[in-house]
Parts: structure tokens; C-alpha cells; sequence
């Protein structure tokens, strides 16, 4: 079971501010880009792919993913689509 409470709860005591609960279609990708913010995310269904640093890492169900402010990266939504927490902390 995913705890997403205690998920949030996470985000506010680490300074997480905003938090975002997103929805993405199957199968999309949106090229190498940045944001202004830290990004701490929990995925609840689906599946996403980042690439950074010459890497990929796939997330699924109960998965946290975390990405550094100014950091490019890509994100490939797998064939289910994907849903997820994300917490925003602007630096």
C-alpha cells in the first residue's frame, strides 16, 4: 500500500512547499528541459522514465523519485500513463 499521507507529510517537513498530484498521458515525451525548482515525487499509477547524466530510471507504483533544480533531464511516460505526488521546493 502507498502511504501518501505520510508521503506529504515528508514534503512539509523537508521544506517542500507546494505540492502538485499530476496526471500524464501514455506515451509521452517531452525532450531534455530543466525546472526552477527540487522536485521530490511519489509515483501511485503507471509509469515514468528519466533520463539524466546519461542514465535511465524507470518508476513505478510506490516509487519516489527526486530531481535537483536546473538539472536537464527527459521524462517518458510509459503506455499506461502515469499519476504522481510531486513535491516542489524552490531554491
Amino acid at each position: 500500500m502507498i502511504d501518501i499521507e505520510g508521503f506529504r507529510a515528508g514534503l512539509t517537513a523537508d521544506g517542500f512547499a507546494e505540492s502538485v498530484d499530476r496526471e500524464l498521458p501514455p506515451a509521452g515525451d517531452n525532450g531534455t528541459h530543466t525546472h526552477p525548482f527540487e522536485v521530490r515525487a511519489l509515483v501511485t499509477q503507471g509509469s515514468l522514465t528519466l533520463r539524466w547524466d546519461g542514465r535511465a530510471e524507470t518508476y513505478g507504483p510506490g516509487d519516489i523519485f527526486r530531481m535537483a533544480a536546473n538539472h536537464p533531464h527527459s521524462e517518458e511516460v510509459g503506455p499506461a500513463g502515469v499519476r504522481y505526488l510531486s513535491g516542489r521546493k524552490t531554491i
